[in-house]
């Protein structure tokens, strides 16, 4: 029998073998059956395993910045688990928060799958059960990191204006102020974590990661957020794929205007609420 198909009917043995060695799965919100020419960015958070039952699965609750995302018991989400070179992914469901803290974070349960199902290499974030979509992420090399203060508080006068103003999530575009950069790149947010980010770039972009140690990002989370949002962050790591798409760690900073913080934290939580909303199990069974 195939290795992949042996692990795949044997997968709680694999689940099980992740948690007791404290290794991590992935989350995101579950859309359903949404409609494929729709726009859409699922944000993915990287939780560690802490424990799991048969019914069950114990598991950090997600963060971003170092604080709980807020999910409604019962919200439909997508999981993932990677072991090498291969990656299975499942729908589960938030069952309400778990006794205990892990590395200081809260810990939630999930429902455990009836099944999982193997993504291909081609297709490594899609599989018939679900899919999900990363959001677009534009990357700048930071080359004055304190020109990042007024791009910031530029990006929060016109999100909140554009909010204040009553202006439909993602209706117009808002004309950024960038600070003092290189070459544009493009790529792909992979997930979150308490403090930092895994980043998708494309191998032929993957030069531009070694010039300089901080980075602008702009990141789009519409059509649940009026307009992109910038922020700065700093390369903790790299590591290829084996079909040479880079993997770059970053960590946010915010060491050059604190304020910022809060803001890009409010961003996320409306992202997430946005989205929990509109793929309520009631409204879902209605649709």
């Amino acid at each position: 029998m195939p290795a992949n198909r042996s692990r795949t009917e044997r997968w709680k043995e694999c689940l099980a073998e992740i948690a007791q060695r404290g290794g991590g799965i992935e989350l995101s919100i579950d859309r359903g059956d949404a409609i494929e020419d729709q726009p859409r960015n699922d944000l993915v958070w990287r939780v560690r395993l802490a424990s799991m039952t048969d019914r069950e699965i114990v598991s950090e609750h997600p963060t971003s910045l170092n604080k709980s995302v807020d999910l409604p018991i019962g919200t439909g989400l997508i999981g993932a688990m990677t072991i090498g070179q291969n990656r299975w992914m499942f729908r589960t469901e938030y069952l309400g928060p778990a006794t205990g803290i892990s590395r200081g974070s809260s810990l939630m349960r999930l429902a455990m799958p009836d099944h999982v199902e193997r993504c291909s290499r081609r297709s490594f974030y899609r599989v018939p059960l679900g899919s999900v979509e990363l959001p677009q992420v534009e990357v700048w090399p930071l080359l004055d990191p304190a020109s990042a203060i007024a791009a910031e508080v530029g990006d929060r006068a016109a999100v909140h204006e554009l909010e204040a103003r009553g202006q439909s999530p993602g209706a117009v575009g808002v004309d950024s102020i960038l600070p003092e950069v290189g070459p544009r790149f493009v790529g792909h947010l992979a997930n979150l974590g308490g403090g930092g980010a895994g980043l998708l770039i494309d191998r032929n972009d993957s030069g531009s990661l070694d010039h300089t140690k901080y980075y602008w990002l702009r990141i789009d989370l519409r059509p649940e957020l009026a307009a992109p949002f910038g922020l700065v962050a700093k390369l903790a790591h790299t590591h290829s794929d084996s079909s040479g798409q880079v993997y770059a760690g970053i960590a946010f900073e915010f060491g050059f205007s604190q304020g910022h913080r809060e803001f890009v934290v409010e961003q996320i939580a409306r992202y997430v609420g946005a989205v929990a909303a509109a793929n309520r199990p009631d409204r879902r069974e209605a649709a």
